[in-house]
């Protein structure tokens, strides 16, 4: 399949296995890069320079090796209150990351970085307002993050969001992300105008998804009505499972840590303070045996019935995708 972001991409599928912080590993990446799609982890699942280093030397080396036809890239935390940005982008640009996805923040420095060495950096947006002020520095293209998005989902569904972002922007990519697990999603998505499916939430129900048992049954188990938008992990609403520890907490900011969360003063480092204790909350509901359940998900759980390597889910997703085109053709021809 050809699109504008195969292209950029030098993939052969127009997918993009989304990044997940916790979840994604070098092992996905891998199957990423042999089953013909872009493969995105984010940097802070490697919190050791020196293991985030080596982790993308070793994606360049098996690229390399087994002349595989996919591609691989990073997704970067640009907001200030993420401490370890710059930390990471500089590692990721000496490294010669093939592409990046910026989420939260300005993309500036990024794009200036990454066009010295050719690399593509596309853009995580929810509305055309995001769209405007990532084009205006130069960005690549768009993940337009649509409603039932795991992680930090946007406020439109994706029938709106992507022919929005390819009307008023022509020529770059849009990858569309929300509620995509299977090939008549990403049939759908493409039909919609963008360039390429984002995955994510269906990825983590794999053999190698670095995460608990409990987690992938949990994906495997859960409905669309079991997701729900939470703000306490990092002070953007963000999709999770509605588990009985969700529920303890609450999905929702006290009224002190609201004002805090959006006062001019205090808004950088409460984000700070409340992304860290978050990811620490996030990070021991993911080890074997912890009860404090704080799983991300997206609505897409609906459609996942099985625990599968990434190798039989793509494989799978690319023969629902030309079934679903086949579907298509046939409707039309008996019109």
């Amino acid at each position: 399949m050809n699109t504008l972001l195969t292209q950029q991409l030098h993939i052969s599928f127009p997918l993009v296995m989304a990044p997940m912080f916790l979840v994604s590993n070098q092992r996905m990446m891998e199957e990423a890069l042999l089953g013909g799609i872009a493969g995105v982890f984010p940097t802070l699942n490697y919190r050791d320079d020196k293991t985030l280093l080596q982790t993308i030397v070793a994606l360049h080396k098996f690229k390399k090796d087994t002349n595989a036809t996919g591609n691989f890239g990073v997704n970067l935390i640009v907001q200030k209150s993420n401490p370890l940005y710059l930390q990471h982008l500089k590692i990721c640009i000496n490294a010669k990351v093939p592409f990046y996805i910026t989420s939260l923040g300005n993309p500036f420095f990024v794009i200036e970085e990454a066009k010295k060495y050719g690399a593509k950096v596309y853009c995580d947006v929810t509305n055309l307002a995001h769209a405007q002020k990532a084009a205006s520095v130069g960005c690549d293209g768009f993940v337009a993050v649509g409603m039932g998005a795991g992680g930090h989902a946007g406020n439109f569904p994706l029938s709106l969001l992507v022919p929005a972002l390819k009307k008023a922007f022509p020529h770059l990519p849009v990858m569309g992300a929300g509620g995509i697990a299977d090939g008549a999603g990403i049939t759908a998505v493409l039909a919609m105008g963008a360039d390429a499916a984002y995955s994510g939430t269906r990825f983590i129900a794999s053999h190698e998804a670095g995460v608990s048992e409990a987690y992938k049954q949990a994906i495997v188990k859960a409905g669309m009505e079991d997701i729900v938008l939470s703000d306490r992990l990092s002070g953007t609403p963000s999709n999770i499972i509605n588990t009985a520890y969700a529920q303890k907490i609450g999905l929702h900011q006290n009224w002190i840590e609201s004002i805090l969360n959006n006062n001019q003063r205090t808004k950088k480092y409460f984000k700070m303070f409340t992304q860290i204790k978050g990811m620490k909350k996030l990070e021991a509901s993911v080890r074997p045996g912890n009860y404090n359940n704080l799983w991300s998900a997206g609505q897409s759980v609906e459609l996942i019935n099985d625990i599968s390597s990434c190798a039989e889910i793509i494989a799978t997703l690319k023969e629902e995708t030309s079934a679903a085109f086949s579907l298509l053709h046939s409707k039309f021809e008996q019109q």
